[in-house]
């Protein structure tokens, strides 16, 4: 114990004389010497002073005399309010009223941020008044801490802090994160005050003092993320103890957590969020930095104009996002996402058996190292892939659901074979690349959905595909990329490159796929490996030839109307396969040419030809695409419209149908708003089906009592 005291009084010495002689001028030389613990209470002052980086010319600005602010009367209120909840002696009260209102004053006039109650400026303040200052000084490292450590965009319920936060969350502990999802308890709802204050609204002045000493060290402005998923975490059993009880008990029990911080628990509860850190993918650090922290006013100025800008925007859209240089919405991210630096400085480390590792507080701790899964097409994957990446055909969660259900416990065997060996692909951490084009990143979308709904941790995906990878790598693709073939890929092909052929020596590297085959080939079954291989390497089968149609071509004879046979409804049909939609979507007319489309405003189309309901849908067609479109349905004919790109409330019609040519209707249990119409007629008591259209249809029960009842209405009024 002695010992212990010695060293702690050491480090003080060292970290005073550092002070004194002017050795300790960034936070990491702050951290060097204290070693991210609390520091004493005289070097304090001068120690936030070098860590928040406010110089002894910041000291000089005058601050405001004239309080003439159209919200003064409100603050005003507020810090006497705040006052005298302190309890300090009249005098006291005084001073300390005298120096809130100044300070805030003079921020709101020079920031240009309006003040609110509950803004958290306040209680902000309360520790830098703590350390006994000039207002000078202590508005000076007011200013510096609201720029550096302050989120912009808490103030809104829809702010991008909240909207990470749960990313982060969902990272982390996905059950956690769906029970609250459950009960509609929002991270705004419990850590707004966090944020506005980095929890001094929340924890005493002592446990608020000591946690800032080693915030400040660490100089890690995300740092506030980690303290705040920690302290979630850790309540996790007590917060799912209260299921039963009311969304308004478990938002007051979850926002006054803090306040059961001592003094004692302030290194370990760091600790813990410097460790959580370390396991989690850095790529929104640097995607975000300038975004989130900054300039608060500018940031208000430019909200409305991204919010505006965005609101068009999807999750399958990187190129967009791209193209006005900004990262993904995170409204709209479905997991937490990763830059194609990060991964591919992880590829290249794993491949070469690097350690990733880092220090935290003494242990070497190994940091993030990513399982990839590539769930592009075979023909894509084929054509350039990561060294370490496993293959999952996204689209076969459609198709083939069965050989999609294999191929993921196969992906699961061999990452736990992989990290029992030690391999070079090993890793916790599930990183899901599409390829960045919509057509395919839809099916991608859909898989990690179904990994996040099995509640698994640490899934992520890559921002932007394997284009952004591509375009990462630029000129050195034949050393970082495996079987990268110039004629074949895409982004080349995209990017007008002429086709080359593929160098026949390449660099070794590490072939994980083939490893990886063989880790599989060890389970319990050799019909699990056969399909696994069959289904993942040649989804089309052994000889590569595409599949067949099975369906009788839109162009034979319909023959006569149909009557006297009930059409067959068959929903949630499990056994059926995935037919490949017609050519069709054709209009009686037979044509399908987009050009030939006659473009309708939907409102006034649907008065003319007595729409009964609509639907918003999306349409599948054979090229893997879906379109946005809407299915309307009148007394004797069903449409299906698909949106015009750019002209709202614009459709082209690319199907119509007569109610009496439905001979079959299809869901699967597993997809049950995927919906298939086949058309055709009876003939020998057998059905002839001429054509089909396969929709996602949202609320597709609804849609399909609607469809059913009006296809009965309509055979009876034809046969009375």
């Amino acid at each position: 114990m002695a010992k212990s005291s010695d060293d702690e009084q050491e480090w003080m010495d060292d970290l005073e004389a550092s002070v004194l002689m002017n050795d300790a001028k960034t936070p990491s030389d702050v951290l060097r010497i204290c070693k991210g613990k609390p520091i004493n209470e005289n070097l304090r002052p001068i120690a936030w002073q070098k860590c928040l980086d406010v110089g002894r010319s910041a000291f000089h600005a005058p601050l405001s005399e004239i309080f003439d602010l159209p919200e003064q009367k409100l603050l005003r209120q507020d810090c006497q309010q705040f006052v005298a909840k302190l309890g300090n002696d009249d005098e006291d009260k005084v001073s300390v009223m005298s120096d809130l209102e100044t300070i805030l004053t003079t921020y709101r006039k020079i920031s240009n941020i309006s003040y609110e109650s509950g803004n958290g400026w306040l209680e902000l303040l309360l520790p830098l008044l703590a350390l006994k200052k000039p207002q000078n000084e202590t508005y000076s490292l007011f200013a510096a801490l609201r720029t550096l450590y302050i989120p912009n965009g808490c103030g809104h319920k829809s702010g991008d802090p909240f909207h990470l936060f749960r990313l982060l969350l969902l990272y982390h502990d996905p059950e956690l994160c769906s029970f609250l999802d459950t009960k509609k308890i929002t991270p705004d709802l419990y850590c707004r005050s966090w944020f506005q204050t980095l929890f001094a609204a929340n924890c005493n002045l002592t446990v608020v003092q000591a946690m800032w000493d080693v915030y400040f060290q660490h100089a890690e402005p995300f740092y506030l993320f980690f303290l705040s998923l920690v302290m979630v975490i850790n309540a996790k059993e007590q917060i799912m103890s209260l299921e039963n009880s009311s969304k308004e008990v478990l938002v007051e029990m979850v926002c006054n957590m803090p306040s059961q911080l001592e003094l004692d628990d302030v290194p370990d509860f760091c600790a813990l969020a410097h460790y959580y850190g370390l396991k989690t993918p850095s790529s929104f650090r640097k995607d975000l930095l300038d975004k989130m922290f900054g300039d608060e006013a500018l940031h208000n100025i430019l909200h409305g104009t991204m919010k505006n800008s965005s609101s068009s925007s999807t999750l399958t859209s990187p190129v967009e996002d791209r193209d006005i240089n900004l990262p993904q919405p995170l409204s709209q991210a479905l997991c937490l996402p990763v830059c194609a630096a990060e991964l591919v400085d992880s590829v290249s480390s794993s491949a070469s058996g690097a350690p990733m590792t880092d220090q935290a507080d003494g242990l070497i701790v190994e940091t993030v190292r990513f399982f990839l899964v590539d769930c592009r097409p075979a023909e894509q994957y084929n054509s350039g892939h990561l060294p370490t990446a496993f293959h999952l055909d996204s689209t076969l969660m459609l198709q083939e659901p069965a050989a999609f259900a294999t191929a993921v416990q196969g992906l699961l065997s061999a990452r736990r074979q992989a990290q029992a060996a030690g391999s070079a692909a090993a890793g916790d951490h599930l990183c899901f690349l599409g390829s960045g084009r919509n057509e395919e990143d839809q099916y991608t979308h859909m898989v990690v959905s179904s990994f996040l709904q099995k509640q698994k941790q640490n899934v992520s995906m890559l921002t932007g595909g394997y284009k952004a990878v591509h375009e990462y790598l630029g000129d050195s693709l034949s050393e970082n990329l495996e079987h990268h073939n110039f004629s074949s890929c895409l982004v080349c092909k995209a990017n007008t490159i002429q086709p080359l052929e593929s160098p026949q020596a390449q660099t070794p590297t590490v072939d994980i796929f083939s490893k990886l085959s063989a880790a599989v080939s060890k389970l319990k079954t050799s019909e699990v490996k056969g399909k696994l291989l069959d289904y993942i390497v040649n989804p089309a089968g052994s000889s590569g030839k595409p599949p067949v149609e099975r369906h009788v071509r839109a162009t034979d004879r319909l023959g006569r109307r149909y009557r006297n046979v009930a059409p067959v409804f068959s929903i949630d049909d499990d056994q059926e396969p995935f037919e490949t939609a017609g050519a069709g979507g054709n209009e009686e007319n037979g044509t399908d040419e987009e050009g030939q489309r006659e473009i309708i405003n939907i409102s006034q189309w649907s008065k003319e030809n007595s729409v009964t309901a609509t639907f918003p849908c999306q349409e599948y067609k054979v090229n893997n695409m879906f379109y946005d479109s809407v299915l309307a349905l009148s007394e004797s004919y069903m449409y299906v419209l698909r949106l015009v790109p750019g002209r709202k409330g614009h459709a082209q019609i690319v199907a119509r149908r007569s109610l009496s040519s439905v001979v079959k209707i299809t869901s699967r249990r597993k997809h049950p708003n995927m919906i298939t119409f086949k058309y055709g007629v009876s003939q020998d008591d057998d059905l002839v089906i001429s054509d089909m259209d396969r929709l996602l249809i949202p609320n597709s029960t609804e849609a399909m009592k609607t469809v059913t009842k009006q296809i009965v209405n309509y055979l009876k009024t034809q046969e009375g």
